[in-house]
């Protein structure tokens, strides 16, 4: 009987051992990213606006995809252009949606107000980009609020064209490896954020100079209680996060007027980092790396044709300013 039992087990150990062998062979030969699903995240990029070089949708999102997917991280990014809205397999499958178009009465989402909620309670994460934070006050302001805790409401928020200087960054996933900074940019602050700013976390934060404060009554331009910053040296934030009462995330950045500044490979990153988080996937802990893109690399894929007057070797030079080591300036 001990003999008859000896074997049995002896047989059993080899069947397990032989269904085994194949699987961990599998698991070795399989790529790192495929060891769990790829994190999905849908571009939806505006139409031509401002021209050249300005709002450039497009080209911005085709960027920072081919950023996240050339990142190995288990990510998958895909792009709409020019307001083509995504079919509704891509949609269902994504855990991100990122917006980056003209705002105001003509944001793209107005009309898929009902069809983005949906996809916000199954867990999806929300992101807006510069005038895609903008929508009118009343359904669409409210969600939002909702989606990414804050938005660009009219004659309450401002959006003047001054340097954010980032010299105190946060510490949290979305700014994993991100240094202090410094962009000239259409930075909208005053931002319409929920009560308490209940689930908002602020990601970048920056001291708008007075002169940016002192605009008439104007539905961008200024009001009394930016008016009423004058002199306090008040942080604005213009990059924020929202962890929301479903479980999904959002995040709105006022940033992105200027197509160059996708060469900050801070501003860079702090996006890149903020996407993934969005879609709940895993930011390392430096950050999202990615090749800084040279001027040539930021001319590809922008709506309007390159101007006789442009000077590539200035842009560069530009560009190569931003990413040196940090400078504060004198506010004016």
């Amino acid at each position: 009987m001990v003999r008859v039992l000896r074997a049995f087990t002896l047989a059993l150990a080899v069947a397990v051992l032989a269904v085994a062998a194949p699987a961990a062979r599998a698991a070795d030969a399989a790529p790192a990213g495929d060891a769990k699903a790829k994190k999905k995240i849908v571009f939806i990029a505006g139409n031509k606006s401002h021209g050249f070089g300005d709002h450039e949708h497009n080209a911005g999102c085709t960027l920072l995809a081919k950023c996240l997917n050339e990142s190995g991280l288990a990510v998958e990014a895909k792009v709409f252009l020019n307001a083509q809205w995504p079919d509704d397999a891509t949609l269902n499958s994504a855990d991100a949606i990122v917006i980056y178009c003209d705002g105001g009465g003509g944001h793209l989402a107005l009309k898929k107000l009902k069809e983005l909620d949906a996809l916000h309670e199954k867990g999806v994460g929300i992101g807006m980009i510069h005038y895609g934070v903008e929508v009118p006050k009343g359904p669409g302001g409210d969600m939002f609020l909702k989606w990414i805790g804050g938005y660009f409401e009219t004659n309450w928020s401002v959006n003047p064209h001054w340097r954010g200087e980032f010299t105190s960054i946060p510490q949290n996933a979305c700014t994993c490896g991100v240094k202090p900074f410094a962009t000239q940019d259409e930075w909208y602050y005053n931002m319409r954020f929920r009560p308490e700013m209940e689930g908002v976390t602020p990601i970048l934060s920056a001291v708008a100079p007075d002169s940016t404060r002192k605009g008439r009554d104007d539905a961008h331009g200024g009001n009394p209680t930016v008016r009423a910053g004058i002199g306090k040296n008040q942080l604005e934030h213009v990059i924020w996060t929202a962890q929301n009462k479903n479980g999904s995330r959002g995040f709105g950045c006022t940033g992105g007027h200027f197509h160059w500044n996708w060469g900050s490979d801070n501003f860079r990153k702090t996006i890149l980092n903020t996407i993934v988080w969005i879609a709940k996937g895993e930011v390392p802990a430096t950050g999202i790396e990615s090749k800084t893109p040279n001027v040539d690399e930021l001319l590809a894929n922008q709506d309007d044709k390159i101007p006789a007057t442009f000077d590539k070797a200035k842009k560069q030079a530009d560009i190569d300013n931003m990413n040196k080591p940090f400078e504060a300036k004198a506010p004016k």
